[in-house]
């Protein structure tokens, strides 16, 4: 069966910061310092779905998708990470599952989609080796309440963008802005994914996989300077997450690294686990030129003449089945089933004066990428699930509530959900397919 859904995360939309037990995350104190995000914009509130699940799932229903990715908040399960477990907060997840599998949706819940316990970043977060041994522990712990009844699991989210945000350039939670110095915390992300791969399936879980943000990486020209460039972003931002899962090893590290200090006998074969499918999120792809001075072995050169969305993002929908059919060439066989866990774009929406969202750069967004997933399908790549960023307008992250990904518009300030005009093409878009397209 072909997965056709939407994909949130907790700190994005839950709100309920500090209610029924939950703990304080990364996010709750990076968003509450002065200048780390706009306009001082927290998700204590967000879309408040912790108290207004249930017309959420109603909204789903109405979509008429078959899936629904979301992610459970580490500390609404563990306020401390590790240690006693908040039973208010398991039950929440549970009443969750169980509602969408009435419905006929099936739950995709990722382990960590960036909201580390507060209480385990003190302690170095995933600096710390320590941290991955305590996240297969989180991932035994909610398994064993769930996995009966949840077919597929995702680890992490995009440990590329934890890393190098949160860590290296520091602007999203926590915050370090230690560059390369932020390597270890891309091997440790990895280990606890190998870890946590081992301990779900002891739990009985069915498929486990792991979402990386992927792009294709263009040289600014064909000269040797921008082709050697584009190679070294290309190492980073793919292969260093895709090459230790798929192929048990790492690419050249060494025009970041001089040593591998932090990789220890044995993490490599924890890491290459076999996995069941590969989560992919696809959201443009990226220019590299040489860099114009010593520091970080490329630069960005932007990308132009193409639309871009309101982040800015040029928007170039044969970019997903660039990306697609490039990782069937380069893992081949290693390469095990994909599933497009986040695509979709932020807009200017307005709400007109008849109370409608007329989203139609997003209509033409998501119709343009789909036929680019189905062109790279035709040319041999396993795709079994699609998922639309996102289903509710929501936090995102240091930009607070100012950009919309949503196909549902949501009023923060009363927490009214709108249907957008995507909302309907979509809806329309499922009932002309069916199950294994």
């Amino acid at each position: 069966m072909f997965l056709w859904g939407t994909a949130t995360a907790a700190y994005q939309i839950e709100g309920a910061a500090a209610e029924d037990g939950r703990g304080v995350s990364v996010w709750d104190t990076f968003s509450h310092e002065p200048g780390r995000t706009r306009d001082g914009h927290t998700g204590d509130v967000a879309c408040d779905h912790y108290h207004r699940w249930p017309e959420d799932l109603g909204l789903m229903s109405g979509l008429g998708v078959n899936a629904y990715r979301f992610s459970i908040a580490w500390p609404r399960v563990q306020p401390l990470g590790t240690g006693e477990v908040n039973a208010k907060g398991l039950d929440f997840y549970e009443r969750l599952v169980d509602a969408l599998l009435e419905r006929g949706i099936q739950p995709v819940p990722t382990l960590f989609h960036w909201d580390l316990p507060q209480a385990l970043e003190d302690r170095g977060g995933w600096l710390n080796r320590e941290i991955s041994e305590i996240f297969a522990e989180y991932a035994s712990t909610v398994a064993e309440r769930l996995a009966d009844r949840v077919p597929l699991w995702i680890t992490l989210n995009e440990p590329f963008v934890h890393m190098a945000y949160g860590y290296a350039m520091g602007v999203h939670a926590p915050g370090q802005a230690l560059l390369t110095g932020a390597l270890p915390a891309a091997h440790h992300q990895l280990l606890g994914h190998g870890l946590a791969v081992r301990a779900l399936r002891a739990a009985g879980a069915r498929q486990v996989a792991i979402t990386n943000n992927c792009t294709p990486v263009w040289p600014a020209s064909q000269e040797e300077p921008d082709l050697r460039a584009a190679e070294a972003y290309d190492i980073l931002h793919n292969r260093l997450f895709n090459d230790p899962v798929l192929l048990g090893k790492y690419p050249d590290l060494s025009a970041y690294t001089p040593a591998l200090d932090f990789l220890h006998d044995g993490d490599l074969e924890i890491i290459s686990t076999p996995i069941d499918a590969l989560g992919v999120n696809y959201y443009n792809p990226t220019r590299i030129a040489a860099p114009a001075a010593d520091g970080l072995p490329f630069a960005d050169a932007g990308i132009t003449g193409h639309p871009t969305t309101a982040f800015g993002w040029p928007v170039v929908p044969d970019g997903l089945r660039e990306l697609l059919t490039g990782l069937k060439t380069r893992y081949g066989s290693a390469l095990p089933p994909i599933h497009i866990t986040e695509n979709g774009c932020s807009q200017e929406d307005t709400v007109t004066e008849h109370g409608t969202i007329e989203d139609e750069g997003r209509i033409a967004y998501l119709e343009a990428h789909i036929a680019a997933m189905r062109r790279a399908m035709a040319e041999g790549v396993d795709v079994r699930g699609y998922f639309v960023w996102s289903l509710l307008d929501n936090f995102e992250w240091a930009e607070g509530y100012h950009q919309r990904f949503g196909l549902v518009h949501v009023d923060f300030e009363t927490q009214r959900r709108t249907p957008k005009a995507s909302y309907s093409w979509l809806k329309a878009f499922l009932e002309g397919q069916n199950t294994d397209t």
